[in-house]
């Protein structure tokens, strides 16, 4: 099944958990356009996909400045993975596609 969708993520950190909207286009050539939506804002992003796999990176400016490196598997219409924020350790990102 494909990555492509909008999926309804949480993500486990140290100030909680934190809900939101990832939505992935796939390129057809190996990458992604997408968009994540939640708490702490709003922003494009773009990375890659690998069969099931996605790879990409966001910057943050709130609650504070962080730059994470993220993945996620997708099985049918569940989402797991994580996002590594450094020295600050990493963080767990689950994940259902809206129907």
């Amino acid at each position: 099944m494909s990555v492509a969708g909008t999926w309804n993520i949480r993500i486990a950190t140290p100030f909680g958990a934190q809900t939101g909207k990832l939505t992935v286009t796939p390129d057809g050539a190996g990458g992604f356009a997408g968009h994540v939506h939640g708490g702490p804002g709003s922003m494009d992003i773009a990375g890659k996909v690998d069969g099931d796999r996605l790879t990409w990176r966001m910057s943050l400016s709130a609650p504070l400045p962080l730059d994470l490196g993220c993945t996620a598997q997708a099985d049918g219409d569940k989402l797991t993975g994580k996002l590594d924020a450094g020295i600050f350790g990493s963080f767990a990102l689950e994940g259902t596609r809206e129907a």
